[in-house]
């Protein structure tokens, strides 16, 4: 019975992958799952019978996902001490993604709209405001360890997300930049407006500081083996 639930999981798994592929190449409304049924050599009801729904699909998607970059912002905070380091690296983090598991972060961030649809009981809508909630703790303790100005954290920190929000469309992880060189960019962009004392900065946006490389780390330190080169 247990090599069965086994084998029923990685069936389920299987089919998320190559959901999850798709919707990265050819977005929602191009992905149909006749297609990943020929893909996986399988037929259109295994698919049915794990998932039910191509949206439903999409929820396992939004919320496999966040889980996943939940889990890493967490360590990442527990591993760096003051909270202007923790939103550096939080920031270096959010570019690291485009080549991290980077199939996830284009289909996640494609279909982020629609995604935003879903029914608000939905645990990947939960978890995503769990991620918001997380990014505008950071940016509070800094205000109030006299580290960041004062500043609106809903505007300050949707205008973070929204600046990572397209990178997809424009990084290229085999160009000529690399994604902590992006980030350093970022990093500088934000905490130069935040920062009282600016000091700090150029140690903060290094893509070769701790910041970085702590971001780094925590994604690889999460993720299953073989998961970050998808």
């Amino acid at each position: 019975m247990a090599k069965a639930g086994t084998r029923l999981a990685g069936k389920a798994n299987e089919i998320l992958e190559v959901f999850t592929h798709n919707v990265a190449q050819f977005g929602y409304d191009g992905t149909n799952l006749s297609d990943i049924a020929n893909e996986l050599s399988i037929s259109k009801g295994t698919i049915v019978h794990h998932y039910g729904t191509k949206d439903r699909l999409l929820a396992a998607l939004h919320e496999s996902y966040m889980r996943r970059r939940l889990t890493e912002a967490k360590l990442l905070i527990s591993r760096l001490e003051h909270p202007d380091q923790q939103l550096a690296g939080l920031l270096f983090a959010f570019i690291l993604y485009q080549e991290h598991d980077r199939d996830a972060t284009i289909a996640f961030q494609r279909e982020v709209m629609r995604l935003s649809a879903l029914d608000g009981e939905a645990e990947g809508v939960s978890l995503r405001t769990e991620y918001i909630g997380l990014v505008r703790t950071v940016i509070s303790d800094g205000v109030a360890a006299g580290r960041f100005r004062q500043t609106d954290l809903q505007v300050q920190s949707l205008l973070m997300f929204g600046s990572a929000q397209w990178a997809y469309t424009w990084f290229d992880p085999d160009g000529d930049e690399t994604a902590e060189e992006v980030g350093a960019a970022l990093v500088d962009l934000v905490l130069g407006s935040l920062l009282v004392r600016r000091t700090n900065l150029p140690g903060l946006a290094d893509p070769h500081g701790l910041a970085a490389q702590t971001a780094r780390q925590c994604l690889l330190d999460s993720t299953p083996s073989g998961l970050a080169a998808s």
